[in-house]
Parts: structure tokens; sequence; C-alpha cells
């Protein structure tokens, strides 16, 4: 079984995967150039604690759309290396890291030196989670009417991903969630 610090070696830089990106691409670059790091002493953190990150993600996912951009600024202003291991690519690593049971994504491995995972974030910051929960509560019933059902997801996905694009209290949500959680394993 491979360890975190062999997929994170072998995973291309986030850098690359988002430029070769097939899927949400647009919405990744409009975040990524519009998402302005805090000054509050994080990156400093970050920087001193001599971390590199593991994210597994996939291009499809809207929740990777807006963290993989957010995750990346902070981690290059740390000067800290962000690799992505795609999701389905390799099970075995997401099933190391199951959300409630499921492969939720994305998910981010702050690795330290030694390569030994310090800290996981992910999927979703509390508050997004909240209001991913709370839409879906005002879905059809599937099993009364599939194709209402299938037509109001099809728009609340529409609308998750314009409200990811452009709702920059969602970015910061993203960002305090994960400093958050990383600060004290640092």
């Amino acid at each position: 079984m491979k360890t975190e610090q062999q997929y994170f070696e072998e995973s291309m830089t986030i850098q690359e995967y988002m430029e070769n990106m097939n899927q949400l691409k647009e919405g990744n670059l409009t975040i990524y150039e519009n998402f302005e790091v805090p000054q509050d002493g994080f990156v400093e953190q970050l920087k001193a604690a001599n971390v590199h990150i593991l994210a597994i993600t996939e291009d499809w996912c809207g929740d990777a759309m807006l963290n993989n951009p957010i995750i990346r600024k902070v981690a290059e202003a740390a000067g800290v290396e962000v690799r992505t291991a795609l999701r389905d690519a390799d099970t075995d690593l997401i099933d190391r890291y199951l959300t409630n049971g499921g492969r939720a994504i994305p998910i981010y491995l702050v690795l330290n030196e030694a390569g030994e995972v310090i800290a996981k974030w992910g999927p979703r910051a509390p508050e997004l989670q909240a209001y991913v929960t709370e839409a879906r509560a005002a879905l059809p019933n599937k099993e009364e009417d599939e194709a209402a059902f299938e037509a109001a997801q099809k728009e609340m996905y529409e609308d998750f991903r314009d409200k990811y694009q452009t709702n920059k209290e969602f970015w910061n949500y993203v960002y305090e969630s994960f400093k958050a959680t990383v600060v004290p394993a640092l």
C-alpha cells in the first residue's frame, strides 16, 4: 500500500492540474485570479512549518472548483508545494479519507517533512455544508417525480457553480475553515 507521501511524489502539481483541466477550468481560474490571501499570519505559519499538501480532487467537482484555487493561492504565498491526486484514478487513497462513508472531494492532506499526515481538511467549509444541505432539502421528492428532481438538481448545481465563482464570502469560508483546521497541527 502506497503512503500519502508516495502519492504526493507521483502526482502533478496543482498548477499543472489546473492548466490541464477539461471541466470547470474557467471557474477555477476566475477564483484563482480574484482571491486575495488575507494578511493574518497564516501564510507565515505555513511557511515556517515546512509542510506540503496533497489534494485529492477531480476537475468535474464544483467544490474542488471553489477550494483548489484558494488553497493554491495560500500555498503559493507560503511557498508550500501542492500536488493533486485524482480521486477516480486510484480509489485506495480516497478510501482512507471517506466523508460520512462517501468519497467526497476535495480532500487536502497536510504532510510534514517526514511525509506524515498532520491535518486533513475538506470537502467543504461548515457554512457551505449548511448552504448545500439547505438547497438539497428544497429539492422535489425523487421517488414522487424523478424528472422534476433531476431538473431541479441540475439547476441547483448550476447555481452552486455561479455562486462559488462570485461570492467572496464563500471564498472566505473556505480560507477560514482550512486555516482553523491546519493551524493547530503546525
